[in-house]
Parts: structure tokens; sequence; C-alpha cells
């Protein structure tokens, strides 16, 4: 697709929605062009990509700009691609560990809107600062991982890595699987099976189906808590609003600040035929002192979902367990124990 056709496009789309980009958060967007079920919902079903090369914080220098010029997009998106396609001489430090641009997929575009970040509540368009607890649990967990780098291995470093992060290390959570979703660096499809009274979420990256109940029924007592919380969903006009709390503890979501007490309120519109508007109101008032809102539009794709095998026959995790002891027979040898 040329850059000249993907903004005639673009104008179109930002005409569409315009007026409902300026309504605050959360409001209900009415459709009526969008398909529908043959029990009269909006019709939410199928593949939905959500690459973009929109960062998800508002770059500093453009303050309170909002959204790009067409001509400004093309610009952005430009360097972007440019940057892809950057190579140097220097040598891998860690050739074990070696990942480049090759392996990622985030799109060729900025997201229709031409909205100048994700994030568009604080107007600022950056996630609000972490507050004082979050903050020290953020410095705590960059301390624990220190000297736990590849190439700086240490001496009962590896077995405290099995700890609270692991769960990303073995892909049981984490990347863009949500909630909430987040684009990342592959894999960013998401499949929306509609029924009645459920929608279930079958995210690419990493595997994972989130049932959603529609059908009124109330949460989870407190003291039964999920990986993934616990969603409930309704219907708001033409607007699928699914709320979910009850986690577990903290998710890999911002670099794992968040807390058991996190409270997403996701919202999913279908404002045309080929584009489902996502928005999400994170709040947790153990990392942030206030709420604030992001909002990825996804394009409908017609390719099916793929397996995500990221730990399936992994040796490593045995391996490091049997290095970590045998680094301990070892200390314990030289300390004559």
């Amino acid at each position: 697709m040329t850059v000249r056709f993907r903004a005639a496009e673009r104008v179109v789309f930002v005409l569409i929605v315009g007026l409902v980009l300026a309504a605050a958060p959360g409001a209900a967007w009415a459709q009526d062009e969008a398909p529908r079920t043959p029990w009269g919902a909006p019709d939410l079903n199928g593949v939905w990509d959500f690459r973009t090369l929109t960062p998800f914080e508002r770059p500093e220098e453009l303050a309170d700009q909002a959204t790009w010029s067409e001509e400004e997009a093309a610009a952005f998106e430009a360097d972007r691609l440019a940057f892809f396609e950057i190579r140097d001489d220097q040598e891998p430090a860690d050739v074990v560990g070696n990942y480049n641009q090759f392996w990622f997929d985030p799109g060729d575009s900025v997201s229709d809107t031409n909205q100048t970040s994700l994030v568009v509540d604080p107007p600022n368009g950056r996630v609000p600062p972490l507050n004082a607890v979050a903050a020290a649990k953020q410095a705590e967990l960059e301390r624990a991982r220190e000297g736990v780098n590849r190439h700086v291995p240490t001496y009962g470093g590896f077995v405290e890595d099995l700890g609270p992060g692991m769960f990303a290390v073995r892909c049981i959570l984490g990347f863009n699987t949500g909630p909430p979703m987040t684009p990342g660096g592959y894999n960013q499809n998401v499949q929306i099976v509609q029924t009645p009274d459920h929608v279930v979420l079958l995210n690419e990256m990493v595997h994972s189906s989130r049932v959603v109940p529609l059908d009124g029924r109330p949460p989870l007592p407190d003291g039964l808590r999920q990986w993934m919380g616990d969603s409930r969903g309704r219907w708001e006009g033409d607007t699928l609003v699914v709320e979910t709390t009850n986690f577990l503890r903290e998710t890999s979501f911002r670099g794992g600040v968040t807390t058991a007490d996190l409270h997403l309120v996701e919202r999913f519109t279908r404002v045309s035929d080929g584009t489902l508007m996502y928005e999400v109101t994170v709040e947790d008032p153990n990392a942030w002192d206030e709420p604030w809102t992001y909002r990825l539009p996804m394009k409908k794709n017609d390719m099916p979902i793929f397996e995500y095998a990221c730990h399936e026959g992994n040796y490593g995790l045995y391996n490091i367990l049997a290095g970590a002891r045998e680094e301990e027979l070892e200390a314990d040898a030289a300390a004559g124990r």
C-alpha cells in the first residue's frame, strides 16, 4: 500500500471518527454502519490486528499536540521505518541473547486516527508518574535483577530470577496477551468469538483465552483470584464494556508495577466494518494516584490465529536449576563445608 493511498484512506477514517475522538474517554460511540449479529448486537467476531507505529506515550517534544497532520504522520512513519533498517558494524556482546529488528513486526503505519500517542488521558498523552509505593517496588525489582543478566551471572542469581518475573520468562503470561492488551513486538492479533451471553478473547501471544460472561452474573468473591483477573461484560449502547478485577498479584503490564488491586475497564466499539476501537482505563491505587486511559484502533484481519509455541519443550529451566545446584556445591566445597 502506498503512502499516498494510505493517507487518503486515513483522512476518510478521521472524518468518520473525529467527533468520537474529541469525546471524553469512555463515551458511548453510536455506529450505524457496523455489522450486527443475528441477535442484534454489534458483531465483534473475527481476528483483529493491533500493530501500530504510534508510540504508547506521546513524545515530550509534541507537548499537548494530540494528533498529527497527514504530512506529519507520513514523516513519522518514514522516520521509524528508516530507523528499523539501520545496521551497524558493532559486534554483539552476547550472541546467544542477540535479537534484532528482523524478528519484530510493528506494522508500517501509525493508527488511522493520527493520534500522537495511544495514551489519550491525561491530555499530555503520557502515563502518570508512579506513586511512592510503586516507585519503591520498581526500585526493588531493579535491585533484585542486578547481576542476573545473561552476561553477568552471580551466585544464586539465576535462582532468584525464577521468582516473580518467571511467569513471563516461561511464557505463561505477559507480552501483549493482556488484560489489558497492548502492542508488542509480534503476534499482535486477537480473535473474538461472540455469543449472546459470552465473549471469548483469544490472544495469539501468549495463547490465552479469556471467557467474558455477559449474563449479569456477579463477580467472583474477593478471596478468589486469578492470573488474568475476573472479567465481566455488558453492553452500553453499541459498546462492549468489560470490567476486570480480582487479579492474583502483579501482572507484566507496565513492567510489573501493578498489584492485585488493578482494576481495568475495557471498551470495544466497532466504529466501521474494518475497525474495532479498543479503549482501556487503568486504575491501581498502589501504582498511580489517578486513573489513565489509552485508545488502540484494531484492524480486521483475514489471517488465522497461529500457535505461539514459546516455552514448550524448553530445557532451559532444568539447566538453570541444575547449574544453580552445581554452583552451590562448588561454593560449599571452596568454603570447606
